[in-house]
């Protein structure tokens, strides 16, 4: 029988028929003399392990989907060389399935006194910080017979950022912002807007914008042109409670509401207003505040993205309070939360007063597209009871935002896609109309 690898290496050592060996390693070493003494110094020709040296280096923030690399170097200090197995251990959700085996194992080969490189490519499945845990390090002697085996804490995170999807809706919304400061188009008229000139009056035109002086002054009626103030004051406020864990498809309906948040914190700060952020629930989870426009929108993505729902209800005055307490001065307050009745009737509504009395109030909700889908179903009696069914969700999520919009409050209401762009387009008309 041919024999290849490292059972013809153990056959010409012990000189003995394979038939005959004991499977353990003790029966091997205790019949053949020559065969331990191999075993030996292959164990003593191993480099040893935990007098290696080991730094990071690398990625240390990501967006959700996008790959990161972290880079492993590993300084060979002994005067023997390093063959080695090494396992570079990630939490679970640092890799989509099926990568983590591949992404995390290395071969290296360093001579003694040298260094060498290796890189695990991490693709994160969640947001958050992910931590880096121990690495494994197997070093092999010569015959690869015995090893050592040890491990290495060599600390880093990676923070896997919001994936901001609907950042490709901000050109055609910085556009139309473009057109209402007047930079596109003839500025309207708006009330509690900034004047910014005058022009020749055409038919159409508000006759309360006329400039009575200017035009006794010239030949043609002047008319005043207005542009939206700047330097307004927006407070994003994230509901974090048990609400914001539901499911819409794929993710919760906290990271369809943050998607919207920062469409919305792109497009106002670009507009040259103020944009702070409170995340809550019972307690402040994540708060931005005085952020300059260059930096706002770094610095909402870096608080978002450990935010996690909480499985508890929200804590509708301990949010008022503290939103009021966060806008000094009056204010446009858009409220990320749900449109479940019960939250909205006990929880909200009774302290709604305090905050639209100073402040303009939007309230954004995600709407889950399957109860469209089952509205529209027929065919079947199962069919059937899941489009009442569905009818009568839609009916009370009306119901709802009506109650909502009688206390002045704007309420968007839409599916996770189209959430964000139909949030930027309130904001837009709460400014064409001069209500910042």
């Amino acid at each position: 029988m041919a024999l290849t690898g490292r059972t013809a290496l153990l056959a010409a050592l012990g000189s003995l028929p394979v038939g005959i060996w004991d499977p353990s390693w003790t029966g091997i070493l205790a019949v053949n003399t020559p065969l331990a003494l191999a075993c030996a110094c292959d164990f003593a020709l191993a480099a040893p392990v935990r007098r290696l040296r080991l730094t990071r280096s690398g990625d240390t923030s990501v967006r959700l989907g996008d790959p990161a690399d972290v880079t492993l170097t590993i300084t060979n200090p002994a005067r023997r060389p390093l063959r080695a197995a090494l396992r570079d251990a990630w939490p679970p959700s640092s890799w989509r399935s099926g990568m983590e085996y591949e992404s995390s194992r290395h071969r290296v080969n360093i001579p003694a006194g040298e260094r060498r490189r290796v890189t695990t490519r991490l693709q994160p499945t969640r947001r958050g910080d992910r931590t880096a845990d121990r690495v494994t390090i197997r070093s092999y002697g010569p015959l690869g017979l015995f090893t050592r085996q040890g491990t290495h804490r060599v600390p880093w995170t990676v923070r896997v950022l919001p994936p901001f999807h609907s950042r490709k809706h901000l050109p055609s919304k910085l556009a139309r912002l473009r057109e209402l400061d007047g930079r596109t188009s003839v500025l309207t008229r708006g009330e509690g807007t900034e004047f910014d000139s005058l022009r020749e009056y055409v038919p159409g035109d508000d006759t309360r914008s006329i400039d009575w002086r200017a035009t006794a002054r010239h030949s043609a009626v002047a008319v005043r042109t207005w542009r939206p103030e700047r330097d307004r004051h927006i407070l994003l406020v994230l509901d974090t409670g048990r609400t914001s864990a539901g499911r819409v498809g794929d993710a919760p309906r906290l990271d369809a509401s943050m998607d919207a948040a920062l469409l919305l914190g792109a497009l106002a700060s670009r507009a040259g207003d103020r944009v702070d952020l409170l995340a809550y629930d019972r307690r402040t989870r994540a708060l931005v505040q005085g952020r300059t426009a260059g930096d706002v929108l770094p610095a909402l993505v870096n608080a978002m993205a450990p935010l996690e729902p909480e499985l508890i209800e929200t804590d509708a005055r301990g949010l008022t309070a503290t939103a009021l307490h966060t806008a000094h001065r009056r204010s446009l307050i858009v409220l990320l939360t749900s449109l479940d009745a019960a939250p909205i009737e006990e929880g909200l509504l009774p302290v709604l007063p305090r905050l639209t009395k100073r402040h303009t109030v939007v309230v954004a909700s995600v709407a889950d597209p399957k109860i469209e889908s089952m509205a529209s179903a027929r065919g079947t009696t199962e069919a059937i009871y899941e489009a009442a069914s569905a009818a009568q969700a839609k009916a009370e999520r009306l119901r709802t935002a009506e109650q909502l919009t009688r206390h002045g409050v704007t309420v968007v209401d839409a599916t996770p896609s189209e959430l964000a762009p139909a949030l930027a387009d309130a904001y837009l008309a709460l400014k064409s109309a001069g209500r910042l």
